[in-house]
């Protein structure tokens, strides 16, 4: 491959200067955005991936989109001959990420990571259900309510989980998402709407195992070994969903007992119905390069689509990375192939 000038682009997340170019490799640390919300750390991962390019001979800097418009058009003077996408917002607005695909496609700028469509029919969940719905890949019953109006409802029952249509991160997710009553129920829409001014996805709860299938590729994707997010070790009375305090808050006892690891006694055909269901949701959806599929893996062996997460953290910790080392790369495979990946759809 040939040594490329690429930039790293990012966004950030709190009103203020520009963040200092960050030196290569601190420990993460967490960050919060509006209305105080935690989100993973992306200085952690784009310090690692400048080191993985650096060492296959690229030549690798950073850029901030800091939610102005002058730092937006300078990114068409860059003189990058690709972009790793690390994007997830624009100006706090983390619906933008789409935006920054499309402007990043009218530069003609080839960039790492899923387009403008597959981002935001991930990111719009609801939308993202029916899709799986019309393939009949397997997703939660579900309702989508606003301020009074209902978009789409199935005959759904309690126990249910209500959560923002269109946050990732497990952003507005915490124990009182799962409800078991109407006063719940009502309570926790208004909860979303107020704090989130977002359409609350309402959808029933499915009791199991967290799996995530990851996939690697495009014209023939991979689908990586399965990862699980092993939730059984919750305090008594804690709902096993992956809610911030598990994914985030490192100081909290849900973050400190639970773990990612690979996936262990699924017997062939399980893992098979697996791996399928999450290459089938990936398709749906039009992903590409890479991404995670989240499940939920009930005791009927049933396999129940949660949402799909394009361009999914790249951190040598995270699942994406834990998954790929499983199958055999190293970190440096990964960025790597995810250049190449990007670079071809320039040739």
């Amino acid at each position: 491959m040939a040594n490329l000038k690429i930039t790293i682009l990012h966004d950030v997340w709190e009103e203020g200067p520009p963040e200092p170019e960050p030196e290569p490799v601190k420990a993460p640390r967490g960050k919060s955005g509006k209305r105080s919300r935690k989100k993973k750390d992306p200085l952690h991962d784009r310090e690692e991936i400048f080191e993985a390019l650096t060492k296959l001979g690229h030549e690798p800097s950073y850029y901030v989109l800091d939610g102005k418009n002058q730092s937006l058009l300078a990114l068409a003077k860059c003189g990058a001959d690709l972009v790793f996408n690390l994007t997830e917002s624009y100006a706090g607005d983390d619906t933008m990420d789409k935006n920054i695909a499309s402007f990043l496609e009218l530069l003609h700028l080839p960039y790492t990571g899923s387009g403008p469509q597959a981002l935001y029919l991930a990111q719009d969940k609801s939308i993202a259900k029916k899709i799986f719905d019309f393939h009949k890949i397997k997703t939660p019953d579900f309702a989508v309510s606003y301020k009074g109006r209902t978009d789409h409802s199935h005959d759904i029952e309690f126990p249910l989980i209500v959560k923002p249509v269109s946050e990732d991160g497990s952003i507005g997710i915490d124990a009182g998402s799962l409800v078991d009553s109407v006063k719940e129920l009502m309570e926790r829409i208004h909860y979303i709407h107020e704090e989130f001014d977002s359409p609350a996805l309402i959808e029933e709860y499915i009791e199991g195992r967290e799996i995530y299938a990851s996939i690697f590729g495009n014209e023939n994707p991979e689908v990586l070994p399965l990862i699980e997010l092993d939730l059984s070790k919750l305090p008594r009375g804690t709902p096993r969903i992956a809610c911030q305090d598990v994914k985030f808050d490192h100081e909290t006892e849900a973050y400190k007992v639970t773990k990612s690891a690979p996936a262990e006694d699924l017997d062939d055909d399980t893992t098979k119905k697996l791996q399928d269901t999450g290459l089938a949701a990936w398709r749906a959806l039009g992903l590409r390069d890479y991404g995670r599929i989240d499940m939920r893996l009930n005791k009927k062996g049933e396999v129940y689509v949660i949402e799909a997460n394009p361009n999914p953290w790249l951190s040598s910790v995270a699942e994406f990375t834990m998954a790929a080392k499983k199958a055999g790369y190293s970190y440096t495979d990964v960025i790597e192939k995810l250049v190449g990946l990007a670079q071809a759809r320039s040739l």
